[in-house]
């Protein structure tokens, strides 16, 4: 039986299974970048179908991942890190390698169902088995390390996808990214499994964990308003006459990468409501300028404000989610923040492209500041109420 990784007595970080799952998630999140490169292009050109196919193909996968992050979170802390991990990467690997077989968009959205239930297990899993492996007085630290994984693997999989693409086809695209999701699934076989032990009083085998909920709704708020602005980024930048329309979203990405590069320890200084809460701030204020600014110029300096915002809003929130949770209780915590990354990046677009289709994108972006505003000043509302105090929460008065 292979030995359990256990965070450094110490408080080393950068421990061999710390980077084997930041590894991992490099790994499985270069896969699905390839996708969302290269499936809109499959399913309007070899399936045959149109924009519409193309977009309730790429989104099928969101439904199945929402329903199962629960139950992932659940099984999560019951059977273990583990198997969760393997599971959900090999089951994204047998769907991909299924995709070049899929002559119908309605073959294509089942078999991105089944990527779904794989992204819940091992997406909640990932993060359990972090919080397992960190030491407690440098979580935030750890979270922002680890992320650069998802960035950089949403970054690097489109040129990859496209370099796959245009030099020998969707199946070898298909098989590539099937290949990472494989390799995903070996680096965490090797890590072991990372759950110490379950207490029997932990509250272990839970759906949701109730404890995180007033703070994800602060976090909602933030993925809301951010997932706004990813829609409308590139549209945006055609608006204002930005010459190259992908420039805004790549300024988000390098900031957002920078950030948790050189400011990696500030989650762990400073109290994670507060600093939540004034991450949201700055979101806003990024949002606001964007919509008064409508200008390239204007547009440049929210994308930067709105990145800098993010940098420190996930950690922090993360941070808070899991800082009661004891071992038993971290896949369903895991899985609850999970869940509210699906709503936030689900619930802003709809609810703000509604705003634009009325009134056009700088009214959307104008209520994406409002949205993140209201979060702000619900996160700073729990600030005195008598929660841990490495939320930032004041301790009960006589």
């Amino acid at each position: 039986m292979a030995r359990e990784p256990a965070p450094s007595r110490h408080g080393r970080l950068l421990t061999p299974a710390f980077v084997a799952l930041s590894v991992g998630d490099l790994a499985y999140f270069t896969a699905n970048g390839v996708v969302f490169f290269a499936l809109p292009l499959y399913v309007v050109g070899p399936v045959g179908s149109d924009a519409a196919g193309a977009g309730v193909a790429f989104g099928a996968f969101g439904v199945t991942a929402l329903v199962c992050r629960p139950f992932a979170g659940r099984l999560t802390d019951t059977v273990g890190r583990r198997p969760l991990l393997v599971g959900g990467a090999l089951l994204c690997a047998i769907g991909l390698a299924l995709l070049p077989h899929a002559q119908t968009v309605a073959v294509v959205v089942a078999l991105r169902l089944l990527q779904g239930v794989a992204e819940a297990a091992f997406f909640v899993a990932s993060f359990a088995a972090l919080l397992d492996l960190a030491p407690p007085a440098r979580v935030g630290e750890a979270l922002s390390y680890n992320s650069l994984g998802l960035y950089l693997g949403l970054a690097l999989g489109p040129p990859l996808g496209e370099l796959l693409l245009q030099r020998w086809g969707y199946p070898t695209a298909w098989y590539g990214a099937a290949g990472l999701a494989v390799v995903a699934a070996l680096v965490a076989v090797g890590i072991g499994e990372t759950r110490s032990g379950i207490d029997p009083a932990g509250g272990h085998g839970k759906l949701i964990y109730r404890p995180a909920v007033p703070v994800a709704v602060g976090f909602l708020a933030s993925l809301a308003a951010v997932g706004g602005f990813l829609a409308f980024a590139s549209l945006h930048s055609v608006a204002v006459g930005l010459a190259d329309a992908s420039l805004a979203l790549l300024v988000y990405g390098v900031v957002v990468v920078a950030c948790r590069l050189l400011f990696a320890k500030v989650p762990d200084r400073l109290p994670s409501l507060p600093l939540g809460a004034a991450a949201l701030l700055v979101t806003a204020a990024g949002l606001a300028l964007m919509a008064i600014g409508r200008t390239p110029g204007g547009l440049l300096v929210g994308v930067f404000c709105v990145a800098v915002g993010v940098s420190f809003s996930t950690p922090a929130f993360f941070s808070a989610i899991f800082a009661s949770a004891k071992p038993g209780e971290r896949g369903a915590a895991s899985g609850t923040a999970s869940a509210v990354v699906d709503l936030g990046l689900g619930f802003g677009p709809i609810a703000l492209g509604l705003i634009a289709d009325s009134y056009g994108i700088p009214w959307a972006f104008g209520a994406g500041a409002g949205i993140a505003v209201a979060g702000a000043v619900w996160t700073i509302s729990l600030y005195r109420r008598p929660l841990p105090p490495r939320l930032g929460g004041s301790t009960p008065r006589a």
